[in-house]
């Protein structure tokens, strides 16, 4: 029996699929969640799986019009932050 989805209902998707929609690796997706980078995500028994409205609003994050626009929000890299601090990574100049 087919149940019809209504428009509301979030639709969740795997690592793989989240990694499509936006444009990254899958293995980069995963060190996002390990680091606690990335979107926000949901376990359901043992699987992981993403809301795509929380991963638009995750991409969000990085919208900017400019190079100079400093934007709403920041995406760090996939890569362990000091307790508390912002990333201090290599500049790239």
């Amino acid at each position: 029996m087919n149940v019809p989805v209504a428009e509301t209902t979030p639709r969740y998707v795997k690592t793989p699929d989240a990694a499509l929609i936006l444009g990254l690796s899958a293995r980069t997706l995963e060190k996002h969640r390990c680091f606690g980078t990335g979107p926000h995500f949901h376990k359901l028994g043992g699987r992981v799986v993403y809301a795509v409205s929380d991963l638009h609003a995750w991409a969000d994050l990085g919208l900017r019009r400019s190079t100079t626009d400093k934007g709403h929000g920041v995406i760090h890299p996939a890569k362990r932050r000091p307790e508390g601090g912002a990333y201090t990574g290599p500049v790239r100049r």
